[in-house]
């Protein structure tokens, strides 16, 4: 009887794989396992995925058509809430809009301030992305040394704040207050600890055979494909294409200072982790030259006390932590804008998803997700 039941024929298809049935799974919207209230349905037959589906919209909090009913000031703390884990940058590309509209001069001490906090913002994120990554692939200590270090962070901004998370501190024409006393030494001190731990992170994590194997190969796209899907930011970086807006587009003062733009090779999900850790690297480089630089002077510019943004159409992006983050305003005029539009990289890279996991095995799912990075505040705004 064992024998006969080895070979019926009705178990095995055409390539001599066990036959299964198909069917429909559903992945998350648990937020620790799938990074946000995120929900992806998946056609699986056995272990190979089929065809996968998105589904967003659980966090969903209208940030675009509220804006409709704010002045522009007002509009500022609802930015915080869109990519939550780089708030500072969601600040900046915001007032940059505004200020690009009514074409305001920005005091310098401001300008350097704002470019010492947007880079340790991008730190803070990108360290919070390699942790949580680690963790997707079964690596506990990681998650524990990146949330530390982020802490020391966190700690800098609640000090020139008063807010750890959701900071609200730029303003159209500068920033809200000037730094406390001493607290640029204490920068300055966190960068030189900061590129240490760089170094430690890399040969913790990068020669790791297991993490390799997870990664190398694993998610892979090329860069027609990433244009044509509007990706931007480290996953088209990671495709070997050279575009960041801090160099392609300057904006704010970082033509001043001397950092690169690094580039994977293979578009796959180590590129997207080992340029998180380079781009840590460089930004540390450029806030080390701003301390260098930054000048005495007024922190907020003359701005109107109720902003008028003239009437026409305005758009600005900026490089943000997962990609371009640009604020498309269109004014009639009064002290709120007629229509707001986000532009933002996490739901634009989330659209390659499904064509990613088509043919993949569950195990690679999580690591795939992972490693396109994306925060579900912006992909619901």
């Amino acid at each position: 009887m064992g024998g006969k039941r080895g070979n019926d024929v009705s178990l095995i298809d055409e390539q001599n794989q066990i036959r299964t049935e198909e069917m429909l799974l559903n992945v998350g919207p648990q937020h620790p396992s799938t990074h946000g209230v995120f929900r992806l349905v998946v056609k699986i037959s056995g272990e190979t995925i089929l065809d996968a589906e998105p589904v967003i919209g659980y966090l969903h909090r209208g940030t675009e058509k509220l804006a409709e009913d704010l002045q522009y000031t007002q509009i500022i703390p609802y930015t915080d809430r869109l990519d939550y884990l780089a708030a500072m940058l969601n600040n900046y590309a915001f007032c940059h809009t505004v200020e690009q509209a009514l074409e305001l001069e920005i005091p310098e001490r401001a300008e350097y301030l704002r470019i010492i906090v947007m880079e340790l913002q991008r730190v803070a994120s990108h360290l919070l992305f390699i942790g949580t990554y680690l963790l997707d692939l079964g690596a506990m200590s990681p998650f524990l040394y990146v949330f530390a270090d982020r802490e020391q962070i966190v700690q800098l901004f609640n000090e020139i704040c008063g807010a750890r998370l959701t900071y609200n501190y730029l303003r159209v024409g500068g920033v809200k207050w000037d730094a406390p006393p001493g607290w640029l030494d204490k920068v300055e001190a966190f960068v030189r600890y900061m590129q240490e731990r760089l170094s430690m992170y890399d040969e913790l994590i990068t020669g790791n055979e297991i993490f390799l194997a997870r990664t190398r190969g694993i998610g892979v796209f090329d860069t027609d494909t990433a244009l044509a899907h509007g990706m931007s930011g480290i996953n088209l970086r990671s495709t070997g294409f050279r575009w960041d807006l801090r160099r392609n587009k300057p904006y704010s003062i970082y033509d001043r200072f001397d950092f690169e733009i690094p580039v994977g090779q293979n578009g796959d999900c180590f590129d997207r982790y080992y340029l998180h850790l380079l781009e840590m690297n460089e930004s540390l480089k450029i806030v080390a030259q701003a301390l260098q630089q930054v000048p005495d002077g007024p922190v907020l510019g003359k701005v109107p006390k109720l902003i008028r943004v003239p009437a026409g159409e305005y758009y600005s992006g900026i490089e943000g932590a997962r990609g371009e983050l640009g604020f498309y305003i269109v004014s009639d005029g009064k002290d709120k804008p007629y229509r707001m539009k986000i532009r933002k990289p996490s739901f634009l890279n989330l659209q390659l998803l499904p064509k990613l996991l088509r043919g993949q095995n569950m195990a690679n799912l999580i690591a795939i997700l992972g490693a396109v990075d994306i925060v579900l505040g912006e992909v619901d705004a």
